[in-house]
């Protein structure tokens, strides 16, 4: 029977890349301390693995591999997780975040609540915004959140504009700039550049809020 073919990343090493042999793979690790090196069964996973490096790579592309229904990978890992998977489970040891605007635009606020105790974890309000807005910066207060306090939980959002946008590292509002809405571009764009300037681990997934019910973060206004 013939061997299956094999892919080799190598992360830490004489000259990190992708390789589809051992050979290859062992002159990059050979005599390296610290070498950081793992096998693939597709060209696909290893390069996936290799742009988002080892740790996160341990988790999302292991699923993946798994068949596991994960969509899209960006370069700091940020994945979103399809809705609907029969028999699925939201995660309790993760955060949820949601906003709500009086008016569209009008008062906004947002908060993030720890899913399995409902426990507030932040808060903002703001005299003028838009729900989108305020979605958006749920999630990147959320990310910061969790890289200050090295938190590896999951991010929920029920949010699909607001998840693109993060992707996007932009926040792609229409809400005019008004002396009304100054302070509030402001900590927009304070949030677009910690996204610009961070790397991040945490996975972002789209609550399923057909099959789960809102979002544990909602503010029960609808």
């Amino acid at each position: 029977m013939a061997k299956k073919q094999k892919y080799y990343v190598v992360w830490q090493g004489n000259r990190p890349g992708v390789y589809d042999n051992w050979g290859d793979c062992e002159k990059q690790i050979k005599g390296v301390a610290g070498a950081r090196y793992k096998s693939y069964e597709s060209r696909t996973l290893a390069e996936q693995a290799f742009r988002i490096g080892p740790e996160l790579a341990a988790s999302v592309v292991e699923r993946q591999t798994k068949g596991e229904p994960i969509v899209g990978i960006d370069e700091n890992g940020m994945t979103v997780i399809r809705e609907g998977v029969a028999g699925s489970k939201p995660e309790l040891k993760a955060i949820a975040v949601d906003a709500a605007c009086s008016g569209n635009p009008g008062v906004m606020e947002y908060q993030g609540v720890y899913v399995a105790s409902r426990t507030q974890l932040f808060h903002f309000k703001a005299p003028k915004g838009t729900n989108n807005i305020g979605e958006f910066l749920a999630i990147v207060h959320g990310l910061a959140f969790l890289k200050k306090n090295n938190m590896t939980e999951v991010l929920y959002s029920d949010s699909v504009n607001a998840i693109n946008w993060v992707r996007a590292k932009q926040c792609r509002t229409k809400l005019p700039l008004t002396p009304e809405t100054e302070k509030l571009y402001e900590i927009i764009h304070r949030a677009e550049a910690w996204l610009h300037n961070n790397r991040y681990s945490t996975e972002i997934r789209k609550w399923d809020t057909d099959n789960w019910g809102e979002i544990p973060a909602d503010f029960g206004r609808k």
